[in-house]
Protein backbone atom coordinates (compact mmCIF):
# COMPACT_ATOMS: atom_id res chain seq x y z
CA UNK A 1 0.00 0.00 0.00
CA UNK A 2 1.62 3.11 -1.40
CA UNK A 3 1.14 6.51 0.50
CA UNK A 4 0.44 9.48 -1.01
CA UNK A 5 2.61 12.72 -1.56
CA UNK A 6 -0.34 14.88 0.37
CA UNK A 7 -0.48 12.05 3.34
CA UNK A 8 3.69 12.35 3.34
CA UNK A 9 3.28 16.01 3.25
CA UNK A 10 0.83 16.04 6.62
CA UNK A 11 2.99 13.75 8.27
CA UNK A 12 6.12 15.93 7.71
CA UNK A 13 4.26 18.85 9.57
CA UNK A 14 3.21 16.73 12.01
CA UNK A 15 6.37 15.39 12.93
CA UNK A 16 8.04 18.83 12.67
CA UNK A 17 5.45 20.48 15.23
CA UNK A 18 5.83 17.99 17.48
CA UNK A 19 10.06 18.02 17.49
CA UNK A 20 9.90 21.82 17.59
CA UNK A 21 7.58 21.67 20.32
CA UNK A 22 9.46 19.25 22.59
CA UNK A 23 13.08 21.32 21.49
CA UNK A 24 11.37 24.41 22.82
CA UNK A 25 10.20 22.76 25.96
CA UNK A 26 13.30 20.83 26.61
CA UNK A 27 15.00 24.47 26.37
CA UNK A 28 12.55 25.74 28.76
CA UNK A 29 13.33 22.93 31.32
CA UNK A 30 17.14 23.37 30.49
CA UNK A 31 17.04 27.11 30.96
CA UNK A 32 17.88 26.86 34.86
CA UNK A 33 20.41 24.39 34.71
CA UNK A 34 22.30 26.84 31.37
CA UNK A 35 21.75 29.80 34.00
CA UNK A 36 23.15 28.24 37.02
CA UNK A 37 26.11 27.42 34.88
CA UNK A 38 26.87 30.48 33.32
CA UNK A 39 26.23 32.15 36.72
CA UNK A 40 29.11 30.47 38.00
CA UNK A 41 31.47 32.12 36.19
CA UNK A 42 30.49 35.55 37.19
CA UNK A 43 32.05 37.68 39.66
CA UNK A 44 30.32 38.64 42.60
CA UNK A 45 29.23 41.76 42.07
CA UNK A 46 27.70 40.55 38.63
CA UNK A 47 25.06 38.28 39.89
CA UNK A 48 23.39 41.20 41.75
CA UNK A 49 23.28 43.56 38.62
CA UNK A 50 19.92 44.80 37.26
CA UNK A 51 18.38 43.91 34.97
CA UNK A 52 20.95 40.72 34.95
CA UNK A 53 23.01 39.34 32.15
CA UNK A 54 22.62 36.10 30.91
CA UNK A 55 26.01 35.99 29.41
CA UNK A 56 29.13 36.61 32.07
CA UNK A 57 30.76 40.04 31.14
CA UNK A 58 33.66 38.30 31.99
CA UNK A 59 35.07 34.75 32.60
CA UNK A 60 36.02 33.60 36.52
CA UNK A 61 37.42 29.87 36.63
CA UNK A 62 38.58 31.05 39.89
CA UNK A 63 34.97 30.32 41.45
CA UNK A 64 36.00 26.71 40.88
CA UNK A 65 39.44 26.66 42.20
CA UNK A 66 38.31 28.24 45.49
CA UNK A 67 35.26 25.75 45.96
CA UNK A 68 38.01 23.54 46.27
CA UNK A 69 39.85 25.27 48.54
CA UNK A 70 37.24 27.17 50.53
CA UNK A 71 34.63 24.64 50.14
CA UNK A 72 36.64 21.56 50.81
CA UNK A 73 34.91 20.60 48.03
CA UNK A 74 36.75 16.73 47.41
CA UNK A 75 35.77 15.99 51.18
CA UNK A 76 32.70 16.98 50.78
CA UNK A 77 32.20 14.75 47.59
CA UNK A 78 34.05 11.82 49.48
CA UNK A 79 31.57 11.88 52.09
CA UNK A 80 28.41 11.81 49.77
CA UNK A 81 29.91 9.48 47.04
CA UNK A 82 30.61 6.78 49.88
CA UNK A 83 26.66 7.57 51.44
CA UNK A 84 25.36 7.17 47.96
CA UNK A 85 27.44 4.13 46.66
CA UNK A 86 27.36 2.28 49.98
CA UNK A 87 23.46 2.59 50.56
CA UNK A 88 22.80 2.13 46.84
CA UNK A 89 24.78 -0.89 46.89
CA UNK A 90 22.82 -2.22 50.25
CA UNK A 91 19.66 -1.39 48.88
CA UNK A 92 19.66 -3.06 45.13
CA UNK A 93 20.77 -6.32 47.18
CA UNK A 94 18.13 -6.08 50.10
CA UNK A 95 15.47 -4.80 47.00
CA UNK A 96 16.53 -7.90 45.14
CA UNK A 97 15.61 -10.38 47.21
CA UNK A 98 12.49 -9.25 48.85
CA UNK A 99 10.81 -8.47 45.87
CA UNK A 100 12.14 -11.81 44.71
CA UNK A 101 10.96 -13.44 47.79
CA UNK A 102 7.83 -11.60 47.18
CA UNK A 103 6.80 -12.43 43.77
CA UNK A 104 8.23 -16.27 43.48
CA UNK A 105 7.29 -17.80 46.97
CA UNK A 106 4.03 -18.72 48.58
CA UNK A 107 4.16 -18.24 52.49
CA UNK A 108 1.90 -17.59 54.87
CA UNK A 109 0.62 -14.29 54.96
CA UNK A 110 2.59 -12.61 52.27
CA UNK A 111 -0.05 -10.89 50.42
CA UNK A 112 -0.68 -9.29 53.86
CA UNK A 113 2.69 -8.52 54.60
CA UNK A 114 3.40 -6.88 51.06
CA UNK A 115 0.34 -4.46 51.50
CA UNK A 116 1.60 -4.02 55.22
CA UNK A 117 5.34 -3.03 53.57
CA UNK A 118 4.06 -1.46 50.87
CA UNK A 119 1.40 0.89 53.06
CA UNK A 120 4.90 2.62 54.32
CA UNK A 121 4.84 4.69 51.42
CA UNK A 122 1.93 6.58 52.45
CA UNK A 123 3.43 7.52 55.71
CA UNK A 124 5.40 10.86 55.37
CA UNK A 125 8.94 11.24 56.02
CA UNK A 126 8.00 13.76 58.74
CA UNK A 127 6.24 10.99 61.09
CA UNK A 128 9.07 8.31 59.99
CA UNK A 129 12.14 10.59 61.33
CA UNK A 130 11.50 10.87 64.91
CA UNK A 131 11.97 7.01 65.60
CA UNK A 132 14.38 6.21 63.33
CA UNK A 133 16.50 8.92 64.77
CA UNK A 134 15.88 7.45 67.96
CA UNK A 135 17.01 4.03 66.58
CA UNK A 136 20.39 5.36 65.17
CA UNK A 137 21.48 7.46 68.10
CA UNK A 138 20.26 4.32 70.71
CA UNK A 139 22.96 2.43 68.17
CA UNK A 140 25.38 4.77 68.18
CA UNK A 141 25.21 5.83 64.58
CA UNK A 142 24.29 9.44 65.14
CA UNK A 143 27.01 11.90 63.78
CA UNK A 144 28.42 9.35 61.26
CA UNK A 145 27.79 8.18 57.51
CA UNK A 146 26.38 4.99 59.14
CA UNK A 147 23.73 6.75 59.84
CA UNK A 148 22.88 7.76 56.39
CA UNK A 149 23.75 4.95 54.74
CA UNK A 150 21.75 2.35 57.03
CA UNK A 151 18.16 3.95 57.40
CA UNK A 152 17.90 3.65 53.37
CA UNK A 153 19.48 0.41 53.00
CA UNK A 154 15.83 -1.07 52.66
CA UNK A 155 12.64 0.77 50.65
CA UNK A 156 9.16 0.04 50.29
CA UNK A 157 9.80 1.12 46.50
CA UNK A 158 12.62 -0.75 45.71
CA UNK A 159 11.24 -4.11 46.75
CA UNK A 160 7.43 -3.13 44.91
CA UNK A 161 9.30 -2.46 41.91
CA UNK A 162 11.65 -5.58 41.85
CA UNK A 163 8.05 -7.73 42.83
CA UNK A 164 6.68 -6.34 40.12
CA UNK A 165 9.10 -7.31 37.58
CA UNK A 166 9.45 -10.89 38.55
CA UNK A 167 6.04 -10.99 38.38
CA UNK A 168 6.43 -10.45 34.78
CA UNK A 169 8.58 -13.50 34.83
CA UNK A 170 7.20 -17.11 33.95
CA UNK A 171 7.55 -19.38 36.91
CA UNK A 172 8.53 -22.11 34.27
CA UNK A 173 11.86 -21.09 34.52
CA UNK A 174 12.43 -21.66 38.10
CA UNK A 175 10.37 -25.11 37.80
CA UNK A 176 12.64 -26.10 35.38
CA UNK A 177 15.31 -25.44 37.08
CA UNK A 178 14.04 -27.17 39.92
CA UNK A 179 13.83 -30.42 38.19
CA UNK A 180 17.30 -30.14 36.68
CA UNK A 181 18.25 -30.34 40.61
CA UNK A 182 19.02 -26.69 41.21
CA UNK A 183 18.42 -25.48 44.39
CA UNK A 184 16.91 -21.92 45.49
CA UNK A 185 20.25 -19.88 45.48
CA UNK A 186 21.55 -21.47 42.66
CA UNK A 187 17.88 -20.37 40.65
CA UNK A 188 18.28 -17.31 42.17
CA UNK A 189 21.56 -16.02 41.53
CA UNK A 190 22.34 -17.76 38.19
CA UNK A 191 18.70 -17.95 36.58
CA UNK A 192 16.81 -14.33 38.47
CA UNK A 193 19.30 -12.08 38.96
CA UNK A 194 20.75 -12.03 35.56
CA UNK A 195 17.16 -11.67 34.18
CA UNK A 196 16.53 -8.88 36.12
CA UNK A 197 19.81 -6.56 35.71
CA UNK A 198 17.75 -4.02 33.89
CA UNK A 199 15.22 -3.57 36.93
CA UNK A 200 18.04 -3.16 39.48
CA UNK A 201 19.98 -0.98 37.41
CA UNK A 202 16.92 1.60 36.89
CA UNK A 203 16.59 1.15 40.62
CA UNK A 204 20.44 1.67 41.44
CA UNK A 205 19.67 5.31 39.73
CA UNK A 206 17.11 5.84 41.58
CA UNK A 207 18.89 5.12 44.84
CA UNK A 208 21.82 7.42 43.75
CA UNK A 209 19.56 10.45 42.64
CA UNK A 210 17.80 10.18 46.02
CA UNK A 211 20.71 9.49 48.29
CA UNK A 212 22.55 12.59 46.50
CA UNK A 213 20.52 15.05 46.91
CA UNK A 214 19.19 14.04 50.19
CA UNK A 215 19.27 16.92 52.65
CA UNK A 216 16.90 17.26 55.44
CA UNK A 217 17.77 13.97 57.03
CA UNK A 218 21.69 14.52 56.76
CA UNK A 219 20.74 17.41 58.47
CA UNK A 220 19.37 15.93 61.31
CA UNK A 221 22.27 13.19 61.77
CA UNK A 222 25.41 14.71 60.98
CA UNK A 223 26.57 17.58 63.64
CA UNK A 224 30.61 17.33 62.58
CA UNK A 225 31.16 19.00 59.75
CA UNK A 226 34.21 16.44 58.72
CA UNK A 227 30.82 15.05 57.98
CA UNK A 228 28.91 16.50 55.81
CA UNK A 229 27.67 15.55 52.63
CA UNK A 230 27.63 18.06 49.65
CA UNK A 231 23.69 19.55 50.51
CA UNK A 232 24.75 20.15 53.89
CA UNK A 233 27.85 22.06 52.81
CA UNK A 234 26.31 24.33 50.26
CA UNK A 235 23.53 24.91 53.42
CA UNK A 236 26.21 25.62 55.87
CA UNK A 237 28.77 27.77 53.24
CA UNK A 238 28.97 30.97 54.37
CA UNK A 239 31.67 33.51 55.49
CA UNK A 240 31.73 35.23 58.59
CA UNK A 241 30.80 38.61 57.17
CA UNK A 242 29.07 37.97 54.08
CA UNK A 243 28.40 35.13 51.47
CA UNK A 244 30.61 33.98 48.80
CA UNK A 245 27.32 33.38 46.46
CA UNK A 246 29.50 33.05 43.06
CA UNK A 247 31.63 30.34 45.00
CA UNK A 248 28.73 28.70 46.11
CA UNK A 249 27.27 28.69 42.67
CA UNK A 250 30.11 26.95 41.12
CA UNK A 251 30.26 24.14 44.27
CA UNK A 252 26.44 23.69 42.62
CA UNK A 253 27.38 23.15 39.14
CA UNK A 254 30.19 20.03 40.49
CA UNK A 255 27.45 18.63 42.56
CA UNK A 256 25.00 18.73 39.70
CA UNK A 257 27.63 16.87 37.14
CA UNK A 258 27.32 13.88 38.68
CA UNK A 259 23.67 13.42 38.24
CA UNK A 260 23.53 14.70 34.61
CA UNK A 261 26.13 12.13 33.47
CA UNK A 262 24.30 9.60 35.53
CA UNK A 263 20.98 10.28 33.68
CA UNK A 264 23.00 10.94 30.57
CA UNK A 265 24.45 7.56 30.15
CA UNK A 266 21.46 5.89 31.92
CA UNK A 267 18.60 7.07 30.32
CA UNK A 268 17.78 3.78 28.83
CA UNK A 269 17.95 1.90 31.47
CA UNK A 270 15.59 4.28 33.33
CA UNK A 271 13.15 4.11 31.03
CA UNK A 272 13.26 0.42 29.99
CA UNK A 273 13.64 -0.71 33.57
CA UNK A 274 10.29 1.04 34.31
CA UNK A 275 8.22 -0.14 31.49
CA UNK A 276 9.44 -3.79 32.21
CA UNK A 277 8.41 -3.66 35.87
CA UNK A 278 4.86 -3.24 35.05
CA UNK A 279 2.12 -2.94 37.32
CA UNK A 280 1.35 -6.88 37.41
CA UNK A 281 -0.78 -7.92 40.40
Amino acid sequence: MTISPVLKRQRRKVSFSVYLLLTVLGLFYLFPIIWVFLSSFKGYIELFEYPPKFLPKSFYPINYIESFVKGDWVRYFTNTFLVTAVSTLICVVISEMGGYAFAKYNFKGRNFLFILFISTLMLPLEVLMIPIFIVIKKVGMYDSLWGLIIPSAATPFGIFLIRQFYLSIPNEYIDSARIDGAHEWQIFLRIMVPLGKSIMACLAIFSALWRWNDYLWPLLVIRNDNNYTLQLALANFSGQYNIQWQTIIAMMVLSMLPLLIIFLFFQKQIVDGMAMSGLKG
